[in-house]
């Protein structure tokens, strides 16, 4: 058996939030068998409808109700509810505390510096919350945010969620496709975005593509523009729109917080869009709340006098996430720019600078930096990391190798994982648990996660389908414009009746730990950032000499990168003129995440007998693993070309 990188000495066992609620469990149920983490796990699996109580009060949130029954009709997935008879307001939560220590702590890369107090906060809080109510904002309505990583998001959603109205954001590196794809379905009262946005030392402008959408989406009534460059706006040109400044006024009005229901929807993710446009899922106040705080305070041991970091973008659930330390009263850290801008020491500068505490990141972007010769250890000080949290694809056992051998010995490196379908994670970090190679920790608290096998059976020590066998607070509750729950029922529980399934191959280790291996169905998820195929598909399929096209995921030294397959009208071949043409597209009316990085030609696509495309066929091939079911293609003879592209000159597809 392997030796673990990590284990956590006496001091910070006894200090961690995990080991003081392992105390709080035993002394309120009177169950002595609780004495470490694996008693607690059985026990929060065992009996939900007294375990996610006292995450409650250990976590101190606040509402009203009645707090019974604790999960109605526990034993349908989906169909459970939590909380059905308490009401609490999401922000209220997260702005508890009102005094003068840091709330957020902002950098980026134009050099640009501000940081506001939790006094400060609440009150800018509140005149955007009173210039939302004066546009008409209320109960369910949506805002939405077009917005790079910056204070401003934070407060507007603050602003918006205060008021009981339901919060949706995505990237301004998206297209207006990709904007309109999302937003227009939720069909938002009022939109914020920035004037311009920094990336890799070049300015990106953001009014362009945001006058395309206001044309497209009739149910925008006002435009607050950030002016985030420094530059003079000009906002003539734009409908009803108008600057934060001019927006939010100089008045200080008081802010009201309006109580909702457990299960209100609060924010509204976007699917990665694989057989159309993106399904919206819609998540609910108080299950994010109740997941959000039981993973900081107990899984990733967020204290108050933590400065906590993500490397993250407004359209990823980790931006979500990471908010949410508000309610710990933590300082959170936001950084917006290249994360390679001016190298690749940029954010352990700024984890120096700002005294980090707990970072998080990529997988993508730790396996970068260690190609980029990145040696943290020799250069920075890194005096108050403890912890460094990965996720969005599998990180590497040479990736563990390179954190403890290069960025810090003595720090928690914790791999979690989980998705924009639960806003929250599967598995997670331990402060109690020791760190092994290639491993995630151990399985969230309360999440009753099993690898199952082809028969639906718990596996141990092999892969299986990533499922959840119980329900649990975060959920979804459900899919915009889905009335009857079909989509959503698709979405998760098709595979096993009343089992959701994930779609990611996991293995349960003997010990308890997660291995990840990546997806089991058929969305892309280059550098952990998830991408639907359609919205490859409609790009590609505009390009005239494109009849059709396939793309899929490929394991890739250590990441996965998408491969691009194209048949073309007849007679044409595919050339360095034509393949940039069709980069161009992507690029232009997605993001640059949606470019393949290999682009190659095809007669002939499999399909299933219903005339459906077979992804999942295509990406088996090119991984030299068996197609199980050449019996549901109407052309498996298709197939043979894709073993043709083994090699494309030294490059291996």
């Amino acid at each position: 058996m392997s030796l673990p990188l990590w284990e956590p000495g006496q001091e910070r066992i006894e200090r961690a939030n995990l080991n003081r609620f392992v105390r709080f469990v035993r002394e309120q149920t009177g169950n002595d068998d609780i004495q470490r983490f694996q008693p607690l796990y059985e026990f929060s699996i065992r009996s939900p409808e007294k375990f996610w109580p006292l995450v409650w009060e250990f976590c101190g949130i606040r509402a009203t109700g009645n707090f019974e029954p604790v999960i109605e009709h526990p034993e349908r997935m989906p169909g459970a509810r939590f909380y059905p008879n308490v009401k609490l307001n999401f922000a209220q939560n997260l702005l508890r505390h009102r005094d003068d220590r840091p709330a957020l702590i902002f950098r980026n890369e134009w050099g640009h510096q501000r940081q506001y107090s939790f006094a400060e906060l609440h009150a800018e809080v509140a005149r955007v919350a009173h210039a939302l109510k004066g546009c008409g904002v209320g109960v369910g309505d949506r805002v939405a945010g077009f917005l790079p990583n910056i204070p401003e998001t934070v407060i507007a959603m603050l602003a918006t969620t205060s008021l009981g109205a339901v919060w949706s954001s995505c990237s301004p590196d998206f297209g207006i496709n990709g904007v309109v794809d999302r937003f227009g379905q939720i069909e938002p009262k009022v939109l914020f975005c920035a004037d311009a946005y920094p990336y890799g030392g070049k300015r990106f402008d953001c009014l362009d593509k945001v006058r395309g959408v206001l044309e497209k989406i009739d149910s925008i009534t006002r435009l607050v523009v950030v002016p985030y460059s420094g530059a003079p706006l000009q906002l003539e040109t734009l409908r009803d729109a108008v600057s934060w400044t001019d927006f939010i006024g100089t008045d200080e009005p008081a802010l009201d917080f309006v109580p909702t229901d457990f299960n209100h929807p609060l924010y509204i993710m976007y699917s990665s869009g694989t057989t159309g446009v993106p399904k919206c899922i819609v998540h609910g106040a108080g299950g994010t709340l109740l997941q959000h705080l039981k993973e900081l305070v107990l899984h990733t041991d967020l204290k108050r006098e933590d400065r906590i970091f993500y490397y993250t973008t407004c359209g990823w659930m980790m931006w979500n996430w990471l908010v949410s330390s508000l309610a710990t009263g933590a300082a959170v850290v936001l950084y917006d720019g290249s994360p390679f801008h001016p190298d690749g020491n940029a954010l352990w500068d700024l984890a120096d600078e700002v005294g980090i505490s707990i970072f998080g990141t990529s997988a993508k972007w730790i396996a970068a930096t260690e190609k980029a010769g990145v040696k943290p250890r020799e250069t920075h000080k890194l005096q108050h990391l403890k912890t460094i949290l990965s996720t969005g694809s599998p990180l590497a056992p040479e990736s563990f190798d390179y954190i403890y051998r290069d960025v810090k010995e003595r720090v928690l490196l914790a791999s979690i994982s989980g998705g924009t379908d639960i806003i929250s994670c599967f598995a997670l970090g331990n402060p109690l648990l020791p760190v092994y190679r290639g491993e995630l920790q151990c399985r969230g608290l309360g999440m009753a996660v099993e690898a199952l096998d082809d028969e639906g059976k718990p596996v141990r020590g092999e892969p299986g389908e990533l499922s959840c066998l119980k329900p649990f607070p975060s959920m979804p509750v459900g899919f915009w414009n889905d009335p009857d729950g079909e989509k959503y029922r698709k979405a998760y529980f098709d595979k096993i009746p009343n089992v959701w399934s994930h779609g990611d191959y996991v293995e349960i280790t003997e010990r308890g730990g997660v291995i990840i291996y990546g997806r089991s169905d058929a969305t892309l998820n280059p550098g952990g950032v998830r991408i639907g195929t359609a919205e490859i598909y409609r790009q590609v399929e505009q390009v005239p000499e494109v009849l059709e096209s396939v793309a899929v995921g490929q394991q890739w030294q250590g990441d996965e990168r998408v491969v691009l397959f194209v048949r073309l009208r007849e007679g044409i071949t595919l050339d360095d003129e034509l393949r940039e043409r069709i980069t161009r597209q992507i690029r232009v009316n997605t993001t640059p995440r949606h470019v393949p990085a290999v682009i190659l030609q095809v007669n002939d696509i499999p399909r299933t007998i219903s005339g459906k495309i077979s992804e999942i066929a295509v990406r088996e091939v090119i991984h030299g693993r068996a197609v199980k079911n050449t019996d549901a293609l109407a052309n498996p003879d298709s197939l043979s070309q894709f073993n043709t592209h083994c090699e494309l000159g030294n490059e291996k597809v």
